[in-house]
C-alpha cells in the first residue's frame, strides 16, 4: 500500500511540475506575441512594458545582406512611435523554450509580412527574466535570411 501511495505521490508531482513549465511557456509565448504586436502597430508603451533592460542587455541583428547591427538596448524602451515597425503583422512558430527557475531562453521563426505584403524571415533568439513575477525580455538576437 505504501508503495502504490508513494507511485500516486510521486507521478502527481511530476504532473504539477509539468503544468507549472507549460504555464509559463504559454507565458513566455504570449509576451513574445505582444512584443512583436506592439512594435508593428507602434505601441511605444505596450512595447516599453515587454522589456526590462539590464547592465548586460544585447540587441543583435544580422541581416541577409551579412550586415550586423548592434542595437543600444534602450532603443526597445521609451522609443518614439515614427521609429517602430509600420504596421503589418508576424507570426512566431517552432518556439524551442528553455525556463531555468527565473530566467529562460527562446528560439523561434519569425514571419513578418510588411504592410505591402512583402514578407521578412528570420531565426530569433530571446532572453528572459522573470521580474516582479512577470517575464520580461532582457535580450535579444535576430537574424533574417532569404527563403530558398
Amino acid at each position: 500500500m505504501k508503495w502504490k501511495l508513494s507511485s500516486y505521490f510521486l507521478i502527481a508531482i511530476s504532473l504539477i511540475g509539468y503544468g507549472q513549465k507549460k504555464d509559463e511557456s504559454e507565458l513566455i509565448k504570449n509576451l513574445l506575441e505582444k512584443e512583436s504586436a506592439t512594435w508593428r502597430a507602434q505601441d511605444s508603451k505596450g512595447h516599453s512594458d515587454c522589456w526590462h533592460i539590464q547592465p548586460y542587455s544585447r540587441i543583435l541583428i544580422s541581416t541577409s545582406k551579412g550586415e550586423t547591427f548592434d542595437v543600444p538596448p534602450a532603443a526597445m524602451i521609451n522609443t518614439k512611435p515614427e521609429a517602430m515597425g509600420n504596421g503589418g503583422f508576424a507570426v512566431n512558430t517552432n518556439y524551442k523554450i528553455s525556463i531555468n527557475g527565473e530566467s529562460a531562453w527562446v528560439s523561434h521563426d519569425e514571419e513578418s509580412t510588411a504592410k505591402d505584403g512583402k514578407k521578412t524571415l528570420s531565426y530569433e533568439i530571446r532572453l528572459l527574466e522573470k521580474i516582479k513575477n512577470k517575464w520580461k525580455l532582457v535580450g535579444q538576437s535576430i537574424h533574417i535570411y532569404k527563403s530558398e
